[in-house]
C-alpha cells in the first residue's frame, strides 16, 4: 500500500489551501492504520483538524507509531492505539483507554479489513470465517462500541464503514470479501436506522480500484488495462478521489445524510460490465 512522507502529508495540506480546518477539535478513530487507505485516512483527518487515533493490532504497532510520527512531524495531532477488532475485550478496552486519555470520538472510520484471493472450493473454512470475521463482525464491534460512547455523552457523531464495489456486484475469487462487503452494507442502513434519533450518522463508502503501489505493476500489465478498461471513466481512482467524499460523511457537509452507500468508482457500478 501507499506510504506517505512527510512532505506528502503537507502537499495534502497545501492542497486544501487557506481554507479553515473543518474538523477543527474532533476526536477521530480510524482502524486499520497502520498502513494503506486506513493511514491515508487518518492522514486526511489530521489534515482538517481532527486529533485522531490511528488504530491496530498488535502486529503492526511499529508500522502505526511510524504513521503517528509521520503525521505529527506534519503539523498534525494523532495517537496510537492497540486494537484487535475481532476482539470484544480488546474493541472494548481500546475505547474505553481512548475515553480516559482523549474524550469520546465521534468520528469513527471503520476500515480494517482483510482479504484472500482463492477459488471458492479451495477456500478453507478458517479462511472465510477470518475475513467474515474481520471485515464484518469487527465493523459491527467498533460501531457498536463507539455509538455506545456516544449515546452516554449525548449523542451525535459520524461512523463511516468502508466497504467496496464488491459488496455491491461480484468478483472472481473473492467470495468472503464481497460476502463481507455486502454485509456490510446491509449493516450500515440497519445502524443508520436504528441510532437516527441519537444524530448518530451511519454511511458507507464503496471504493473502486484505487491505485496505490501495490497494485501499479499489476495495472501496467495488458490485464491490468483491460480491467481499466471496464471502467467507464477509463482510469483508477487516485486517492485524493477519496477525500472529499470521506469528509462528506465524516464531517458537517452530511449532517443530514445517513444510511447511505456511496460509491467511488468512476461509474463502474452502472457500467454493468
Amino acid at each position: 500500500m501507499h506510504e506517505f512522507s512527510n512532505a506528502e502529508l503537507k502537499k495534502l495540506a497545501e492542497l486544501r489551501g487557506s481554507a479553515p480546518p473543518r474538523l477543527a477539535n474532533r476526536i477521530a478513530v480510524v482502524t486499520g492504520a497502520s498502513r494503506g487507505l486506513g493511514k491515508f485516512f487518518a492522514e486526511v483527518l489530521a489534515c482538517e483538524g481532527a486529533h485522531v487515533i490511528l488504530a491496530a493490532r498488535s502486529q503492526s504497532q511499529e508500522a502505526l507509531q511510524k504513521s503517528v510520527a509521520d503525521i505529527d512531524g506534519a503539523g498534525g495531532t494523532s495517537h496510537a492505539v492497540e486494537m484487535d477488532v475481532t476482539q470484544v475485550e480488546s474493541v472494548t478496552t481500546a475505547f474505553e483507554t481512548m475515553v480516559e486519555r482523549w474524550g469520546v470520538p465521534t468520528i469513527i472510520i471503520n476500515n480494517a479489513a482483510v482479504t484472500e484471493m482463492v477459488e471458492t472450493f479451495k477456500q478453507t473454512p478458517e479462511s472465510f470465517a477470518r475475513i467474515i470475521d474481520t471485515n464484518l463482525r469487527g465493523c459491527w464491534l467498533v460501531a457498536r462500541e463507539a455509538a455506545r460512547h456516544m449515546h452516554a455523552k449525548g449523542g451525535g457523531g459520524s461512523i463511516v464503514n468502508v466497504a467496496s464495489i464488491l459488496g455491491l456486484r461480484q468478483g472472481g475469487q473473492v467470495t468472503a470479501y464481497a460476502t463481507a462487503k455486502a454485509g456490510l452494507i446491509q449493516l450500515t442502513k440497519q445502524l443508520a436506522l436504528k441510532w437516527a434519533r441519537d444524530e448518530i450518522r451511519v454511511n458507507a463508502l464503496a471504493p473502486g480500484y484505487v491505485e496505490t503501489d501495490i497494485n501499479r505493476e499489476f495495472f501496467a500489465t495488458e490485464k491490468g488495462h483491460a480491467l481499466i478498461r471496464r471502467i467507464p471513466m477509463r482510469r483508477l481512482a487516485r486517492l485524493e478521489d477519496l477525500v472529499e467524499p470521506l469528509m462528506l460523511l465524516a464531517g458537517d457537509g452530511g449532517a443530514f445524510i445517513t444510511g447511505v452507500v456511496l460509491p467511488i468508482d468512476g461509474g463502474h457500478l452502472v457500467s454493468g460490465l
